[in-house]
């Protein structure tokens, strides 16, 4: 794939001030730069990875990375063959964003995208803005982006057959979402079908579940931010809950995201529904909101269970203490 991760994302604020409070003392990112116009934020070893502009609209751009310049190029060269408009950034645009270079084009609904290579990293160690274990970028990016859209079909074919995002899977109830990978990320990138241009949400990923926990505790203080409640997705395995971002967006904090295989994974329909449990939508109709929770009742009555994805490091194994659980995961381990 010529791009390989989500780098960075731009956004839209008419408070700089709430902004940096939500992503510092909440998020437990690092803020590295503030002035009138501009609030930049850190999350790993990079020097950038949120940029927040002073002016009232929502995400206002996109940066994803390619491997080096020869696939910046290649890329640029695919886009024009394909029709769309392509512009070089300038010197200082790639300075602003801490890159090597980079070019900038649009999406088929208006959506400012910027491939670049290069990403500068920092000489001092991410200090998070409250205690948290980190969260998980490095190959996998930042995170993903979730962007709202009036019909699918009009952005999904341009991200597939000319930026070359592979897709994970799909949902059609209780709402239309079709998730995408540029890596073993299961998404960094998802539409929803909704009526509107727009964002969505956008998830960071912890390297500990107690990271969720206690930002949960602190969210639990101001409930009416909460977007969804704590729960697990069924397609990526994410334990996650929502909350609302100053610019009116969501924005997912989860643990446990499950990988796939690029060029070999094979996509499939989620009928059961995007959670297993729990993440009641605030944002959703009331009927939607029905339909959710009774999928979810659903997966419960059916025992559905899904593994739990760990890193080295972030659980211990307990011995097999039981023997009714002894036998039941016997034929696993046989397999």
């Amino acid at each position: 794939m010529a791009l390989q991760a989500l780098g960075y994302v731009g956004i839209g604020s008419a408070d700089l001030e709430k902004w940096a409070g939500y992503a510092t003392q909440f998020l437990g990112m690092q803020r590295v730069d503030k002035s009138r116009t501009t609030l930049a934020l850190r999350m790993d070893d990079r020097k950038q990875r949120v940029i927040v502009t002073a002016d009232g609209g929502a995400a206002s751009f996109y940066g994803w990375e390619a491997g080096d310049a020869a696939a910046l190029d290649a890329l640029g060269g695919r886009l024009e063959r394909a029709g769309i408009k392509v512009a070089r950034g300038s010197r200082a645009l790639a300075d602003e964003r801490h890159v090597k270079d980079l070019i900038v084009f649009t999406d088929p609904i208006g959506n400012r995208l910027e491939a670049f290579h290069g990403a500068e990293i920092a000489s001092e160690p991410f200090r998070p803005g409250r205690s948290i274990s980190g969260f998980r970028t490095g190959p996998l990016g930042m995170g993903h982006a979730v962007l709202t859209v009036e019909r699918l079909d009009d952005v999904i074919p341009f991200y597939r057959d000319v930026l070359g995002f592979g897709l994970s899977d799909y949902i059609l109830k209780p709402f239309k979402a079709y998730f995408l990978h540029v890596n073993p990320r299961h998404h960094s990138l998802a539409f929803l079908e909704t009526g509107k241009n727009g964002i969505h949400h956008m998830m960071v990923e912890l390297f500990s579940l107690d990271d969720v926990g206690q930002a949960y505790d602190i969210a639990l203080m101001e409930p009416e931010k909460i977007g969804a409640t704590l729960g697990r997705h069924t397609n990526d395995y994410m334990t996650s809950f929502y909350s609302w971002s100053p610019s009116g967006f969501m924005v997912e904090y989860g643990w446990g995201g499950r990988l796939v295989e690029p060029g070999s994974w094979t996509a499939e329909e989620y009928t059961t529904g995007p959670s297993l449990w729990g993440h009641e939508r605030a944002w959703l109709s009331e009927d939607k909101r029905a339909q959710a929770r009774a999928m979810r009742t659903q997966l419960a009555a059916d025992g559905v269970r899904a593994p739990v994805q760990v890193l080295a490091g972030n659980h211990d194994l307990m011995p097999g203490t039981c023997p009714w659980w002894d036998a039941a995961v016997a034929p696993r381990k046989a397999g």
